[in-house]
C-alpha cells in the first residue's frame, strides 16, 4: 500500500439475539458493538423509529457526525494554508433521510452550521471561501452522493 492509499478496519458485532435470532421483525434487538483496536467500543442500534435502542448511537448520527467531523478537520487545515487563526469552532450538523414506500431510504441532503471565532476580524470575508474548499477536500463530503451544504457564521473571537 503506497502513501496515497489508505486501510481502516473495524468489526461490527450484533449483540442483539434475545435467543431466537431473526424469527420475527419484533424479536430482535438492533443492538451492535463497533469495536476498532485500541478505541473504546462505540455501541450502536438503530433508529428508535425503527425498533433501536434511543441511547446508543445509529448509523444515521454517525454519517452525519463523520461529515461534520470531516469539514471541521478540512477547514481547519484550509484556515492554516489561509493564514486564519481560528481560535473556536463549533457545529450544529442536520440531515435529512427520506424513506421510499418500498422500505428503502437515503439522505437527501445534510446542512452544516459551523460557527467559527476567529482571530482577525478581517478574515471574516474569507469564510465562504475556506468552507467551500474545505468541502472540495473533506474525503467523507466528497464520497457520498447527496449535497453537503453550509451555513458558517463566523465571529471575531474575543480577547
Amino acid at each position: 500500500m503506497g502513501l496515497n492509499e489508505h486501510h481502516y478496519a473495524l468489526t461490527v458485532r450484533w449483540t442483539g439475539n434475545l435467543g431466537e435470532g431473526t424469527s420475527s421483525y419484533r424479536g430482535y434487538s438492533r443492538d451492535h458493538d463497533v469495536e476498532i483496536p485500541g478505541l473504546p467500543t462505540l455501541q450502536g442500534s438503530s433508529d428508535p423509529t425503527f425498533h433501536g435502542d434511543r441511547s446508543r448511537y445509529n448509523p444515521e448520527q454517525l454519517l452525519l457526525a463523520a461529515l461534520s467531523q470531516c469539514h471541521m478537520l478540512s477547514f481547519l487545515h484550509v484556515a492554516v494554508k489561509h493564514g486564519v487563526v481560528v481560535t473556536a469552532y463549533e457545529d450544529h450538523a442536520e440531515g435529512l433521510m427520506k424513506l421510499n414506500r418500498d422500505g428503502s431510504g437515503q439522505f437527501g441532503s445534510v446542512t452544516l452550521k459551523p460557527q467559527v471565532a476567529v482571530v482577525d476580524p478581517a478574515h471574516a470575508e474569507l469564510m465562504a471561501q475556506l468552507h467551500h474548499e474545505a468541502n472540495q477536500v473533506c474525503f467523507i463530503a466528497r464520497s457520498v452522493n447527496f449535497p453537503v451544504r453550509h451555513e458558517p457564521v463566523t465571529t471575531a473571537a474575543v480577547a
